[in-house]
Protein backbone atom coordinates (compact mmCIF):
# COMPACT_ATOMS: atom_id res chain seq x y z
CA UNK A 1 0.00 0.00 0.00
CA UNK A 2 1.21 3.51 -0.72
CA UNK A 3 1.68 5.78 2.05
CA UNK A 4 -1.30 7.16 3.78
CA UNK A 5 -2.12 10.84 2.75
CA UNK A 6 -0.98 12.67 6.26
CA UNK A 7 -3.26 15.34 6.81
CA UNK A 8 -4.28 16.99 10.86
CA UNK A 9 -8.22 15.64 11.13
CA UNK A 10 -9.29 18.59 14.05
CA UNK A 11 -10.93 16.69 17.03
CA UNK A 12 -11.42 13.00 16.30
CA UNK A 13 -9.75 11.34 19.28
CA UNK A 14 -7.16 8.35 18.16
CA UNK A 15 -4.65 6.26 20.23
CA UNK A 16 -2.19 8.92 20.88
CA UNK A 17 -5.42 10.03 22.90
CA UNK A 18 -5.49 6.99 24.92
CA UNK A 19 -4.00 6.86 28.23
CA UNK A 20 -2.33 3.86 29.80
CA UNK A 21 -3.67 0.46 28.98
CA UNK A 22 -0.97 -1.79 30.22
CA UNK A 23 -2.95 -4.84 31.36
CA UNK A 24 -6.30 -3.09 30.98
CA UNK A 25 -8.95 -4.61 28.76
CA UNK A 26 -9.44 -2.82 25.33
CA UNK A 27 -12.72 -3.70 23.38
CA UNK A 28 -12.01 -3.16 19.61
CA UNK A 29 -14.85 -2.74 17.02
CA UNK A 30 -13.49 -3.93 14.15
CA UNK A 31 -15.10 -4.65 10.45
CA UNK A 32 -13.95 -8.57 10.33
CA UNK A 33 -17.44 -8.72 7.79
CA UNK A 34 -15.74 -10.41 5.32
CA UNK A 35 -17.16 -13.40 3.00
CA UNK A 36 -16.60 -16.94 3.22
CA UNK A 37 -16.71 -19.85 1.01
CA UNK A 38 -19.23 -22.83 1.83
CA UNK A 39 -16.90 -24.59 4.34
CA UNK A 40 -16.41 -21.46 6.58
CA UNK A 41 -12.92 -20.40 5.21
CA UNK A 42 -12.16 -17.07 4.32
CA UNK A 43 -12.12 -15.68 0.94
CA UNK A 44 -10.73 -11.97 1.21
CA UNK A 45 -8.91 -11.28 4.13
CA UNK A 46 -8.72 -7.69 3.20
CA UNK A 47 -10.35 -5.86 6.02
CA UNK A 48 -8.75 -8.64 8.43
CA UNK A 49 -5.21 -7.41 7.63
CA UNK A 50 -5.88 -3.72 7.64
CA UNK A 51 -6.95 -3.84 11.13
CA UNK A 52 -3.36 -5.66 12.34
CA UNK A 53 -1.62 -2.41 12.77
CA UNK A 54 -4.71 -1.25 15.40
CA UNK A 55 -4.51 -4.64 17.04
CA UNK A 56 -0.83 -4.40 17.27
CA UNK A 57 0.13 -1.23 18.37
CA UNK A 58 -2.62 -1.87 21.27
CA UNK A 59 -0.47 -5.25 22.50
CA UNK A 60 2.69 -3.28 22.24
CA UNK A 61 1.48 -1.53 24.96
CA UNK A 62 0.11 -4.19 26.77
CA UNK A 63 -3.67 -4.25 26.20
CA UNK A 64 -5.44 -7.24 26.43
CA UNK A 65 -7.84 -7.09 23.63
CA UNK A 66 -11.56 -8.06 23.08
CA UNK A 67 -12.73 -8.08 19.32
CA UNK A 68 -16.18 -7.69 18.51
CA UNK A 69 -17.23 -7.64 15.17
CA UNK A 70 -20.20 -8.14 12.87
CA UNK A 71 -20.75 -11.11 9.96
CA UNK A 72 -23.99 -10.84 8.03
CA UNK A 73 -27.38 -9.74 8.90
CA UNK A 74 -28.36 -12.53 11.22
CA UNK A 75 -31.60 -13.44 12.48
CA UNK A 76 -30.83 -14.76 15.77
CA UNK A 77 -28.26 -16.85 16.28
CA UNK A 78 -27.33 -18.45 13.21
CA UNK A 79 -24.06 -21.02 12.92
CA UNK A 80 -23.77 -19.73 9.60
CA UNK A 81 -22.88 -16.55 10.63
CA UNK A 82 -20.40 -17.54 13.29
CA UNK A 83 -16.83 -15.80 14.10
CA UNK A 84 -15.56 -18.95 14.90
CA UNK A 85 -13.73 -19.63 11.45
CA UNK A 86 -12.73 -16.08 11.47
CA UNK A 87 -11.61 -15.94 14.42
CA UNK A 88 -8.83 -18.90 13.25
CA UNK A 89 -8.26 -16.82 10.03
CA UNK A 90 -7.00 -14.58 12.82
CA UNK A 91 -4.90 -16.35 14.62
CA UNK A 92 -3.37 -17.80 11.34
CA UNK A 93 -2.52 -14.70 10.56
CA UNK A 94 -1.46 -13.09 14.11
CA UNK A 95 0.70 -16.63 14.78
CA UNK A 96 -1.00 -16.86 18.16
CA UNK A 97 -4.03 -18.35 19.40
CA UNK A 98 -6.62 -16.32 19.53
CA UNK A 99 -9.72 -17.29 22.27
CA UNK A 100 -13.16 -17.10 21.24
CA UNK A 101 -16.40 -15.99 23.60
CA UNK A 102 -19.49 -17.53 22.20
CA UNK A 103 -21.43 -15.05 24.07
CA UNK A 104 -21.16 -11.85 25.91
CA UNK A 105 -21.24 -14.31 29.49
CA UNK A 106 -19.00 -16.47 28.81
CA UNK A 107 -15.16 -14.20 28.24
CA UNK A 108 -12.23 -16.09 28.21
CA UNK A 109 -9.82 -14.44 30.27
CA UNK A 110 -7.40 -14.17 27.86
CA UNK A 111 -4.99 -11.56 26.27
CA UNK A 112 -6.81 -11.80 22.85
CA UNK A 113 -10.02 -12.48 22.88
CA UNK A 114 -13.01 -12.76 20.00
CA UNK A 115 -16.34 -12.14 20.76
CA UNK A 116 -19.28 -13.73 18.79
CA UNK A 117 -21.26 -12.44 16.48
CA UNK A 118 -22.37 -8.95 17.74
CA UNK A 119 -25.55 -8.98 15.74
CA UNK A 120 -26.07 -12.63 17.68
CA UNK A 121 -26.91 -10.27 20.70
CA UNK A 122 -30.57 -8.60 20.57
CA UNK A 123 -30.26 -4.70 20.86
CA UNK A 124 -27.43 -4.23 18.83
CA UNK A 125 -28.51 -2.90 15.70
CA UNK A 126 -31.27 -0.63 17.76
CA UNK A 127 -28.43 0.86 19.67
CA UNK A 128 -29.84 -0.25 23.04
CA UNK A 129 -28.96 1.25 26.04
CA UNK A 130 -28.74 -1.60 28.18
CA UNK A 131 -26.27 -3.94 25.62
CA UNK A 132 -24.24 -0.76 25.32
CA UNK A 133 -23.76 -0.61 29.14
CA UNK A 134 -23.10 -4.03 29.24
CA UNK A 135 -20.81 -3.89 26.34
CA UNK A 136 -18.84 -0.51 28.07
CA UNK A 137 -18.72 -2.72 31.55
CA UNK A 138 -16.46 -5.32 29.82
CA UNK A 139 -13.50 -3.01 29.03
CA UNK A 140 -11.27 -0.08 30.25
CA UNK A 141 -11.60 1.88 26.69
CA UNK A 142 -13.00 1.55 23.42
CA UNK A 143 -11.11 1.60 20.57
CA UNK A 144 -13.17 1.74 16.93
CA UNK A 145 -11.76 0.98 13.66
CA UNK A 146 -14.65 -0.54 11.73
CA UNK A 147 -15.09 2.39 9.61
CA UNK A 148 -17.23 1.12 7.34
CA UNK A 149 -20.06 0.37 10.46
CA UNK A 150 -19.71 4.03 11.22
CA UNK A 151 -22.62 5.22 9.82
CA UNK A 152 -25.04 3.08 12.08
CA UNK A 153 -25.52 3.93 15.28
CA UNK A 154 -25.45 0.89 16.68
CA UNK A 155 -24.61 -0.48 20.61
CA UNK A 156 -21.47 -1.59 19.77
CA UNK A 157 -20.28 1.63 17.02
CA UNK A 158 -22.13 4.46 18.76
CA UNK A 159 -23.75 3.39 22.24
CA UNK A 160 -21.00 1.94 24.06
CA UNK A 161 -19.18 5.27 23.86
CA UNK A 162 -21.10 6.73 26.66
CA UNK A 163 -20.62 3.81 28.98
CA UNK A 164 -17.15 3.28 28.64
CA UNK A 165 -13.88 5.94 30.25
CA UNK A 166 -12.24 6.13 27.18
CA UNK A 167 -13.15 5.82 23.33
CA UNK A 168 -10.76 6.87 20.41
CA UNK A 169 -10.18 5.93 16.99
CA UNK A 170 -7.96 2.81 16.04
CA UNK A 171 -5.48 3.63 13.22
CA UNK A 172 -7.41 2.19 10.10
CA UNK A 173 -10.48 4.26 11.32
CA UNK A 174 -8.36 7.53 11.61
CA UNK A 175 -6.87 7.00 8.29
CA UNK A 176 -10.11 6.79 6.83
CA UNK A 177 -11.32 9.92 8.11
CA UNK A 178 -7.98 12.32 7.47
CA UNK A 179 -8.00 10.66 3.75
CA UNK A 180 -11.64 10.97 3.11
CA UNK A 181 -11.38 14.46 4.72
CA UNK A 182 -8.42 15.76 2.17
CA UNK A 183 -10.27 14.39 -0.65
CA UNK A 184 -13.17 17.15 -0.21
CA UNK A 185 -11.33 19.65 1.04
CA UNK A 186 -7.73 19.74 0.34
CA UNK A 187 -6.96 17.39 -2.79
CA UNK A 188 -4.52 17.57 -5.42
CA UNK A 189 -5.79 19.19 -8.73
CA UNK A 190 -7.54 18.34 -10.98
CA UNK A 191 -9.52 15.46 -9.24
CA UNK A 192 -11.03 13.35 -11.08
CA UNK A 193 -13.84 11.06 -9.40
CA UNK A 194 -15.12 7.85 -11.18
CA UNK A 195 -18.07 6.60 -10.21
CA UNK A 196 -19.94 3.34 -11.27
CA UNK A 197 -22.13 0.58 -10.07
CA UNK A 198 -25.70 -0.60 -10.41
CA UNK A 199 -28.01 2.35 -9.79
CA UNK A 200 -27.83 6.38 -10.34
CA UNK A 201 -30.60 6.60 -7.72
CA UNK A 202 -28.67 5.19 -5.06
CA UNK A 203 -25.73 7.37 -5.79
CA UNK A 204 -27.37 10.74 -6.36
CA UNK A 205 -25.64 12.16 -3.86
CA UNK A 206 -22.23 11.24 -4.23
CA UNK A 207 -22.59 12.34 -7.68
CA UNK A 208 -23.78 15.84 -6.64
CA UNK A 209 -21.47 16.17 -3.74
CA UNK A 210 -18.31 15.11 -6.70
CA UNK A 211 -19.97 18.00 -9.34
CA UNK A 212 -19.47 20.16 -6.69
CA UNK A 213 -16.02 19.38 -5.92
CA UNK A 214 -14.29 17.68 -8.75
CA UNK A 215 -12.73 18.69 -11.62
CA UNK A 216 -14.37 15.72 -13.84
CA UNK A 217 -16.74 13.13 -12.87
CA UNK A 218 -16.65 9.65 -15.06
CA UNK A 219 -19.46 7.81 -15.04
CA UNK A 220 -19.94 3.90 -15.85
CA UNK A 221 -21.72 0.97 -15.39
CA UNK A 222 -25.58 0.81 -14.94
CA UNK A 223 -25.94 4.20 -12.77
CA UNK A 224 -24.51 6.03 -16.66
CA UNK A 225 -27.66 4.21 -18.44
CA UNK A 226 -30.30 6.27 -17.23
CA UNK A 227 -28.80 9.28 -18.34
CA UNK A 228 -28.42 8.17 -21.74
CA UNK A 229 -32.02 7.79 -21.22
CA UNK A 230 -32.74 11.45 -20.16
CA UNK A 231 -31.32 12.16 -23.27
CA UNK A 232 -33.75 10.52 -25.20
CA UNK A 233 -31.01 7.43 -26.33
CA UNK A 234 -32.27 3.58 -26.88
CA UNK A 235 -30.83 1.62 -24.17
CA UNK A 236 -32.94 -1.46 -25.06
CA UNK A 237 -32.73 -3.65 -21.79
CA UNK A 238 -30.66 -2.02 -20.00
CA UNK A 239 -30.52 -1.03 -16.25
CA UNK A 240 -33.04 1.58 -15.89
CA UNK A 241 -35.52 2.01 -12.98
CA UNK A 242 -37.31 4.78 -12.06
CA UNK A 243 -35.51 5.95 -9.52
CA UNK A 244 -32.22 6.04 -11.79
CA UNK A 245 -33.99 8.06 -14.36
CA UNK A 246 -35.42 10.41 -12.06
CA UNK A 247 -32.07 10.80 -10.72
CA UNK A 248 -30.08 11.50 -14.17
CA UNK A 249 -33.10 14.45 -14.90
CA UNK A 250 -32.08 16.15 -11.52
CA UNK A 251 -28.55 15.66 -12.25
CA UNK A 252 -28.96 16.99 -15.76
CA UNK A 253 -30.61 19.90 -14.66
CA UNK A 254 -27.78 21.17 -12.63
CA UNK A 255 -26.02 24.22 -13.85
CA UNK A 256 -22.42 23.55 -14.49
CA UNK A 257 -22.75 19.61 -14.93
CA UNK A 258 -22.07 19.95 -18.61
CA UNK A 259 -18.77 21.24 -17.84
CA UNK A 260 -17.60 18.20 -15.50
CA UNK A 261 -19.75 14.72 -16.36
CA UNK A 262 -18.62 12.50 -18.26
CA UNK A 263 -20.41 9.43 -19.67
CA UNK A 264 -19.30 6.52 -22.14
CA UNK A 265 -18.68 6.93 -25.16
CA UNK A 266 -18.90 3.63 -26.53
CA UNK A 267 -20.32 0.38 -24.69
CA UNK A 268 -20.14 -3.27 -25.09
CA UNK A 269 -23.50 -4.78 -25.01
CA UNK A 270 -24.92 -8.33 -24.77
CA UNK A 271 -28.03 -10.22 -26.00
CA UNK A 272 -28.36 -11.56 -22.40
CA UNK A 273 -26.71 -11.81 -19.06
CA UNK A 274 -24.25 -14.77 -19.66
CA UNK A 275 -20.68 -15.64 -20.05
CA UNK A 276 -21.57 -17.07 -23.46
CA UNK A 277 -23.76 -13.85 -24.44
CA UNK A 278 -23.47 -12.80 -27.96
CA UNK A 279 -21.23 -9.11 -27.50
CA UNK A 280 -21.29 -5.80 -29.98
CA UNK A 281 -20.23 -2.89 -29.32
CA UNK A 282 -22.45 0.22 -29.34
CA UNK A 283 -20.79 3.22 -30.89
CA UNK A 284 -22.46 5.21 -31.16
CA UNK A 285 -25.04 4.84 -27.73
CA UNK A 286 -27.89 3.29 -29.42
CA UNK A 287 -29.27 -0.03 -28.19
CA UNK A 288 -31.96 -2.27 -29.76
CA UNK A 289 -34.45 -4.07 -27.69
CA UNK A 290 -33.48 -7.43 -26.96
CA UNK A 291 -29.98 -6.16 -25.85
CA UNK A 292 -28.54 -4.32 -22.64
CA UNK A 293 -25.28 -2.43 -21.80
CA UNK A 294 -23.33 -4.51 -19.75
CA UNK A 295 -19.63 -2.82 -19.91
CA UNK A 296 -18.21 -0.02 -21.22
CA UNK A 297 -16.32 0.04 -24.78
CA UNK A 298 -12.91 0.62 -25.78
CA UNK A 299 -13.15 3.78 -26.88
CA UNK A 300 -14.33 4.86 -23.43
CA UNK A 301 -11.81 3.30 -21.90
CA UNK A 302 -9.33 5.00 -23.46
CA UNK A 303 -10.68 8.11 -22.50
CA UNK A 304 -11.25 7.39 -18.63
CA UNK A 305 -7.93 5.98 -18.69
CA UNK A 306 -6.37 9.13 -20.20
CA UNK A 307 -8.26 11.66 -17.50
CA UNK A 308 -7.28 9.16 -14.84
CA UNK A 309 -3.19 9.31 -15.61
CA UNK A 310 -3.73 13.29 -15.89
CA UNK A 311 -5.09 13.47 -12.13
CA UNK A 312 -3.35 14.84 -9.81
CA UNK A 313 -6.72 13.19 -7.17
CA UNK A 314 -8.58 10.19 -8.08
CA UNK A 315 -11.50 8.52 -5.96
CA UNK A 316 -13.07 5.29 -7.48
CA UNK A 317 -15.93 3.67 -6.13
CA UNK A 318 -18.31 1.01 -8.21
CA UNK A 319 -17.58 -1.68 -11.27
CA UNK A 320 -18.17 0.10 -14.41
CA UNK A 321 -18.95 -3.48 -16.03
CA UNK A 322 -20.27 -6.86 -14.42
CA UNK A 323 -16.52 -7.64 -13.87
CA UNK A 324 -16.89 -11.22 -11.86
CA UNK A 325 -17.82 -12.42 -15.65
CA UNK A 326 -14.58 -12.80 -17.86
CA UNK A 327 -15.97 -11.10 -21.00
CA UNK A 328 -17.55 -8.28 -19.09
CA UNK A 329 -14.42 -7.53 -17.26
CA UNK A 330 -12.40 -5.83 -19.85
CA UNK A 331 -13.81 -1.88 -18.89
CA UNK A 332 -13.64 -2.18 -14.78
CA UNK A 333 -10.05 -3.79 -15.45
CA UNK A 334 -8.76 -0.99 -17.55
CA UNK A 335 -9.61 1.56 -14.80
CA UNK A 336 -8.61 -0.79 -11.69
CA UNK A 337 -5.24 -0.76 -14.43
CA UNK A 338 -5.23 3.12 -14.60
CA UNK A 339 -6.08 3.96 -10.97
CA UNK A 340 -3.36 1.37 -10.53
CA UNK A 341 -0.65 3.27 -13.00
CA UNK A 342 -0.97 6.91 -12.32
CA UNK A 343 1.16 8.95 -10.28
CA UNK A 344 -2.27 10.65 -8.68
CA UNK A 345 -3.46 10.43 -5.01
CA UNK A 346 -5.77 7.34 -5.70
CA UNK A 347 -8.45 6.05 -3.11
CA UNK A 348 -10.69 3.55 -4.22
CA UNK A 349 -13.77 3.16 -2.09
CA UNK A 350 -14.35 -0.27 -0.92
CA UNK A 351 -16.98 -2.19 -2.14
CA UNK A 352 -17.00 -3.66 -5.02
CA UNK A 353 -14.43 -1.44 -6.72
CA UNK A 354 -12.03 -3.12 -3.88
CA UNK A 355 -12.74 -6.77 -4.64
CA UNK A 356 -12.10 -5.59 -8.12
CA UNK A 357 -8.55 -4.44 -7.24
CA UNK A 358 -7.74 -7.43 -5.28
CA UNK A 359 -9.37 -9.52 -7.92
CA UNK A 360 -6.46 -8.45 -10.27
CA UNK A 361 -4.49 -8.27 -7.65
CA UNK A 362 -4.09 -4.53 -7.82
CA UNK A 363 -5.04 -3.70 -4.31
CA UNK A 364 -1.37 -2.56 -3.19
CA UNK A 365 -1.04 -0.45 -5.87
CA UNK A 366 -3.30 2.41 -4.60
CA UNK A 367 -2.93 5.10 -2.19
CA UNK A 368 -5.50 4.29 -0.06
CA UNK A 369 -8.64 1.02 -0.14
CA UNK A 370 -11.08 2.26 1.57
CA UNK A 371 -12.96 -0.55 3.55
CA UNK A 372 -15.99 1.81 4.22
CA UNK A 373 -18.23 1.08 1.68
CA UNK A 374 -22.03 3.18 2.21
CA UNK A 375 -19.85 4.55 5.04
CA UNK A 376 -17.00 6.21 3.37
CA UNK A 377 -19.89 7.34 0.50
CA UNK A 378 -22.18 9.07 3.39
CA UNK A 379 -19.28 10.60 4.53
CA UNK A 380 -18.43 12.16 1.32
CA UNK A 381 -21.51 13.47 0.84
CA UNK A 382 -21.23 15.34 3.68
CA UNK A 383 -22.96 13.43 6.43
CA UNK A 384 -22.74 13.25 9.83
CA UNK A 385 -21.66 9.83 11.10
CA UNK A 386 -22.51 8.48 14.08
CA UNK A 387 -19.55 6.65 14.59
CA UNK A 388 -17.33 9.94 13.68
CA UNK A 389 -18.96 11.78 15.66
CA UNK A 390 -18.91 9.40 19.19
CA UNK A 391 -15.28 9.85 18.58
CA UNK A 392 -14.96 13.80 18.58
CA UNK A 393 -14.38 15.85 21.24
CA UNK A 394 -17.11 17.43 23.13
CA UNK A 395 -19.56 14.24 22.05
Amino acid sequence: MRNAIDVPTAHLRTLDDLPDVGGRRVLVRVDFNVPLDDAGAVTDDTRIRLAIPTLEALRARGARLLLVSHLGRPKGRDPRWSLRPIAAHLAGLLGEDVAFAPGLDDIPDGDLVMLENIRFEPGETTNDPALAARLGALADAYVNDAFGSAHRAHASTEGIVHHVGRSVAGLLFEREVRTLGRLLDDPERPLVAVLGGAKAGDKIGVITRFLEVADAVLLGGGMSYPFFAAAGLRIGDSLCDEAGLEAARQVLARPGTEERLRLPVDLVIADRFSADAELRVADPIDIDDGWEAIDIGPRTRELYARAIADAGTVFWNGPVGAFEIEPFAAGTYAIARAVADTHAVTVVGGGDSGAALVRFGLQDEVTHLSTGGGAALEFLEGRDLPGVVALTDGS
